[in-house]
């Protein structure tokens, strides 16, 4: 027998050996993704739910960075941002049990504790700021014809809600510039979205906002008086908000919320990230513009300036009198509901 003989044999032998390794390697890939798909079914629903109830704006970046990147779920949490309309439903909602943390402004959790809420709720409030989120990053924006401070006399100005939604932050400010109760008329008119778009409309004069809001009435030659801080000096604006029997009881979930927060910030300082975070924003915001987008996704960062605090502590330093006067000094109009 030939050596050419033998090879041919033992090739002959090999052949199904040979042809059933791509079948091989194709259930190890199937087994593999199945197993996979497996444990990321199994990793989902080990996820502790969270709902979180947004004013859908600028100011809450680090939230939607740190759900798409994942810094909620490395955290353990599946988290769900509800949008709100008003701060009347974020707070009474709340109260009422019905989502875990409010992303509000830190007059709402004062006015509700003091009795000088907006609304009625089934439950009596027992509520705590529990983050430090931001100084709000509120600009007051005018008409174009409202050049001045002193131009607002005789004006009417819009704000969530009477008795919360930064209402008092804004008395506060007109009284820091010279006008008093009755120089101006404010009248309720809803959220940031809300008031935007009232403004556009030119049915009232000023109103407080944020971005991307601030940076789109700007486009439309609207005019920025002058910030909270600006007027204030140190101010805490945005916190998380939560019910003390909730937090009591979901320590693991506050104490992964925060992480996540923070880690979402720490990602959002990083100038590598900057095309990213534009890219999150636009996601979250659609319509917004490439211009006002990018300022906005920027002025996150800049804590210094009214941002997001990188560490999410409340602002120790942060002026809470003129918020808490105001609560004293404002006669406590009926709800109008």
């Amino acid at each position: 027998m030939t050596s050419e003989v033998i090879a041919n044999r033992q090739f002959n032998m090999m052949r199904p050996r040979v042809a059933a390794v791509p079948r091989i390697a194709g259930m190890i890939a199937v087994v593999a993704l199945c197993s996979i798909l497996a444990w990321s079914r199994v990793e989902a629903q080990s996820l502790k739910k969270l709902d979180v109830n947004v004013f859908p704006a600028g100011f809450i970046l680090p939230l939607w960075v740190a759900q798409d990147k994942g810094f909620f779920a490395r955290n353990g949490l599946q988290v769900r941002m509800i949008a709100t309309p008003n701060s009347v439903q974020q707070m009474t909602g709340l109260i009422n049990g019905q989502f875990d943390i409010a992303m509000t402004a830190v007059d709402n959790v004062i006015a509700y504790m003091e009795g000088q809420g907006e609304a009625p709720t089934r439950s009596t409030p027992d509520i705590v700021a529990l983050m430090g989120s931001s100084s709000g990053f509120l600009s007051l924006i005018t008409a174009p014809e409202i050049k001045s401070l002193a131009d607002l006399r005789g004006t009417t100005l819009s704000v969530d809600a009477m008795t919360t939604g930064y209402a008092f932050t804004l008395r506060r400010m007109l009284e820091k510039a010279g006008l008093k109760d009755g120089d101006y008329t404010l009248t309720r008119v809803g959220g940031m979205k809300e008031r935007y778009e009232a403004l556009l409309e030119r049915k009232q004069a000023g109103s407080l906002l944020v971005p991307p809001f601030t940076l789109a009435a700007l486009d439309r030659q609207f005019n920025e008086l002058t910030t909270a801080l600006a007027l204030l000096g140190h101010f805490q604006g945005g916190v998380a908000a939560a019910r003390r029997a909730w937090a009591a009881e979901h320590r693991d979930e506050l104490i992964g919320f925060i992480r996540g927060n923070i880690a979402a910030l720490d990602w959002l300082y990083d100038a590598n990230n900057k095309s990213k975070a534009l890219q999150i924003f636009q996601a979250h915001l659609p319509g917004t513009s490439v211009a006002v987008a990018c300022a906005a996704a920027s002025k996150q960062r800049l804590s210094a300036q009214g941002g997001n605090r990188r560490r999410r502590r409340e602002d120790g330093h942060g002026d809470q009198e003129p918020i808490c006067r105001a609560t004293q000094d404002v006669d406590r109009p009926q709800p109008l509901l």
